[in-house]
């Protein structure tokens, strides 16, 4: 325990990436850790999924953000290193497909990347090269004072670091990623590369603050990187590192209500029902949410408040999904690690995608965009594929709506589904030159919006978490702590900071910061390993 430190007992809710990393943090710092999972498996949506020889990331590919990894890792006792197999993506890092224009390859690294924008348009060179030393800036202020935090005490961001680029940090929240990259660049294909970020943060690049431009800095300074063997070893990483520190969690575990003593409503525990149907009730002083927000506030709590269903009605849960795992024979040079497939004039991709309010969309076939991501792990890993097989994902954009089509992955697929899949991938086969991609595909699952919310309880059938507009960002997302309920706490990708495997990560070391009453801003120190019998000490540098 850390000295004056209490021992609490804690249920989370949810063993995904964000409810593991925060059994592990709370109960490496000395609480009583018990995770409930819903699933038979942990990972949540960042799940794997293996069938005839083929091994697939059911959701998260790429790796962005290190320190975020890093950071977290070191707060456990070990580092990326000792728990994974890192290697970084070149030659390319990713390929671009823009409709109409040839293919184009990404090789990260400041330098490489300037020298592509020149190429492709004169003076563009120099223009990125300055914009990406404003976002190395940005990524830095937001590491230190916008992300590892609970903003209890808003004078520790009048910081003069903070102070003095107020004018630069309003400009660049109250604009727009697409406005900013056409102000800067005329080359279609150079504007898509920068604004395509915004997909990440489960947006569109017309409703994302151009502050989020920090994700360029990442992408094409820091460069792209994939763990060997796929990203369910971190997933391992994360549930050996809390059981380790000695956490509980039992799978197969639904929670059905967070259990509530009045008058004044203080969370006192959590009822759940097994695999065989028997219900169970755990006692706790505190309880954590790793699951959907709107979820939890709505369905696990007993008797809302309006105000919470009022709220939940002004939220934008971001974008759905249609996924599709494919096992295709025989080599796929065509494709690289990671592939973005854009139509050349986007914005009609995105209006489908973001209806206006009010406006629905008569069906998720029509709505579907054009533009879309391919992962092939395969080109760097050959063990998520048979020998002579390739290994795909596919994600494809569509709006998040209640009741939303199905995949083949849970049971039937809706038509629908299917439809979106076979006009993609006859599409990528086109665009790529694959003239008998689709008669090669050997295995094949799918999964839609309505899985997301079957089997996540997601809101709307959001696929990555709520969309980060200006008022869905750092403190008007809301707080990791409930308003209504004491005792009660929120981590992942529906609370703060936000979306990402990074995000989730530092939700759960603000949920530690919530627990030691914290309010202090940039990341927790780092213990110093000592000899055995000593007292740690906190490198604060």
């Amino acid at each position: 325990m850390r000295p004056g430190t209490e021992r609490q007992r804690v249920v989370i809710i949810g063993a995904g990436v964000a409810g593991l990393a925060t059994a592990g943090l709370l109960a490496r710092d000395g609480h009583q850790v018990t995770v409930l999972e819903q699933q038979l498996q942990v990972g949540g949506r960042a799940g794997r999924l293996e069938d005839d020889g083929f091994r697939w990331d059911q959701g998260p590919s790429w790796w962005l953000m290190p320190e975020a990894f890093g950071h977290f890792y070191a707060l456990m006792g070990t580092s990326v290193e000792r728990e994974l197999d890192l290697r970084t993506l070149e030659d390319p890092s990713f390929a671009l497909f823009t409709e109409g224009f040839r293919r184009l390859d990404i090789t990260t690294g400041a330098t490489e990347v300037a020298s592509l924008f020149e190429d492709l348009e004169a003076g563009a060179g120099h223009r990125l090269v300055e914009d990406l030393a404003a976002w190395g800036d940005d990524y830095q202020l937001a590491l230190g004072h916008f992300l590892y935090t609970n903003f209890e005490a808003p004078s520790r961001l009048l910081d003069p670091s903070v102070l003095r680029r107020v004018p630069r940090l309003l400009t660049r929240l109250t604009r727009s990623l697409e406005r900013q990259s056409v102000r800067r660049y005329r080359d279609v294909r150079l504007r898509q590369l920068l604004d395509f970020p915004a997909v990440f943060l489960s947006s569109s690049p017309s409703r994302t603050p151009a502050f989020y431009g920090i994700l360029n800095h990442t992408i094409l300074n820091q460069g792209v990187a994939y763990p060997m063997g796929g990203f369910g070893t971190f997933v391992d990483s994360l549930h050996r590192l809390a059981l380790d520190a000695g956490a509980e969690i039992i799978t197969g575990a639904a929670a059905q209500q967070i259990t509530c003593e009045k008058p004044r409503r203080h969370a006192t525990g959590v009822t759940y029902r097994d695999v065989a149907g028997t219900e169970h009730h755990l006692f706790a002083d505190r309880v954590v949410s790793a699951v959907d927000r709107q979820f939890t506030e709505t369905v696990l709590l007993p008797d809302p408040p309006r105000s919470v269903r009022r709220r939940w009605q002004r939220r934008d849960p971001g974008i759905g999904c249609v996924l599709a795992y494919l096992g295709v024979q025989g080599p796929l040079p065509e494709l690289a690690h990671h592939s973005l497939f854009f139509s050349r004039e986007w914005s009609a991709d995105f209006q489908r995608i973001f209806p206006e309010r009010g406006s629905g969309a008569e069906s998720h076939c029509d709505s579907a965009s054009r533009s879309v991501y391919l992962c092939r792990p395969s080109a760097t890993d050959e063990s998520v594929a048979p020998p002579g097989r390739e290994n795909l994902f596919l994600l494809i954009p569509v709006p998040a709506m209640a009741g939303g089509i199905r995949g083949s992955l849970h049971g039937s697929p809706d038509v629908e589904t299917e439809e979106i899949v076979d006009r993609t991938v006859a599409m990528i086969a086109e665009r790529a030159g694959i003239a008998d991609m689709e008669e090669r595909i050997v295995a094949r699952h799918t999964v839609g919006p309505g899985d997301f919310e079957a089997q996540f309880n997601a809101w709307q059938g959001g696929a990555l978490g709520l969309a980060h507009t200006l008022r869905q960002s750092a403190f008007l997302r809301g707080s990791n702590r409930s308003r209504e309920v004491d005792g009660l706490y929120f981590a992942g990708a529906t609370t703060t900071p936000g979306v990402g495997l990074p995000m989730c990560l530092i939700s759960a070391e603000n949920v530690l910061k919530r627990f030691r009453a914290d309010t202090t801003v940039g990341p927790l120190p780092v213990p110093v390993p000592t000899r055995a019998g000593d007292h740690a000490e906190e490198d604060r540098s």
